[in-house]
Formats: structure tokens, sequence, C-alpha cells
């Protein structure tokens, strides 16, 4: 497959079966997203794999404690919560556990750009997934800092996203996207493709 074609077939998934996934197709995708660029060539990113059932039941605790707290709270904006309660999702992470792999992403907050280093990098992982036929899901925690001291993660890094990866257990269509010609100007904004 292209680039293109991974890129296209590529989609967020939340219901993953509990068959395991190959260790390797994991490693393989880490070892793509190692060669993503990053400033000053500082590479600030760091992964931690969980496969322990426990240490997963204990990120899931913490997490959707916030979460609940996220979701019950009259601070998200109106569209926001129309948009979880459309697509079926609430507080409860239960892709945490069912997940075979979570892939925990770090960024070392004493590197420039650090976070958009870490992110390039995160989707060079995602495509690497979507090419050995395994699922993801791009979740960030409400509070990183949390789930981090589980992990006994030192204070210079700050967790960025956790990755459940593994094998559908559901069917899902990929979200609509814009066309080019709505994303893209020429020379300046509000000049379209011709």
């Amino acid at each position: 497959m292209t680039v293109y074609e991974l890129a296209r077939s590529r989609k967020s998934n939340r219901c993953f079966s509990t068959e395991p996934v190959p260790i390797d197709d994991v490693l393989y995708a880490i070892m793509v997203a190692l060669e993503a660029p990053s400033g000053a060539n500082r590479q600030p990113w760091r992964f931690i794999l969980v496969r322990d059932p426990r240490v997963k039941e204990s990120l899931r605790r913490e997490a959707e404690r916030w979460e609940k707290k996220l979701h019950e709270s009259k601070s998200i904006p109106e569209w926001f919560a129309e948009w979880l309660r459309e697509r079926g999702i609430t507080w409860r992470k239960e892709f945490l556990t069912r997940a075979p792999i979570l892939i925990v992403v770090l960024a070392d907050k004493r590197a420039p750009y650090s976070r958009e280093s870490v992110w390039l990098a995160i989707g060079y992982l995602l495509l690497a997934l979507e090419e050995r036929k395994l699922s993801s899901l791009t979740y960030t925690p409400t509070n990183p800092k949390a789930i981090a001291r589980i992990l006994g993660v030192p204070d210079q890094y700050t967790l960025e996203a956790i990755i459940p990866v593994g094998k559908p257990d559901c069917i899902k269509e990929k979200e609509p996207r814009i066309s080019l010609e709505d994303a893209v100007y020429i020379d300046k904004w509000g000049v379209r493709l011709a």
C-alpha cells in the first residue's frame, strides 16, 4: 500500500478484540516512529508498552475517574458534548483493558518542540500499525499526570497519548474528511485551487 492508501484506510477504533497481537508488529511501528523528524534532532519521544492486565486495569481505573468528572462537568462545550453523544463515547474506557497492548507515548519537556516532534512520531506510528493491519486509537487522558504517576514516569516527561493496539472487534466507518479544495489555498488565504 502507498502512504496515501494507508492514511485513507486508517481510522480510530474503540472496540478491540482481546486476541494477542505480535509484539514484533508493534516494535516495527515504533521503529518507524523513531524515523520522524524532531526539533534540533533531540528525538524527545519515549514509549512504554503495557501488556500486564493489572497495570492496564490500574490505568483504566484512573483514566475513568477523571473522564467521569469531565463528562459530568458543565465546562465542556456543547458541540463537543453532542459530538461525544452522537458517537456513543462515554467516560468508560474499556479499550484500555481490552486491547492486548497499550503504547504510552511520552515527550521529554527539555527538548525544543518536544510536543510537535512527538506528535509527528505518533503519525508515523499510526500508519505503520495500519500497514501491519492493527487497529489503534490516540487516547489523550484527561489527567495525563495521574496516569504517568502509575507508570513511574520521571517529571521531565509528559504523557502525550495512550495508543491501544489490537485487532478490531467491530466494524467502524472512517470519519469524513474535508476535500483538498477546502483545505488548500494558493499563495494567500482564500485563493482556491483552480
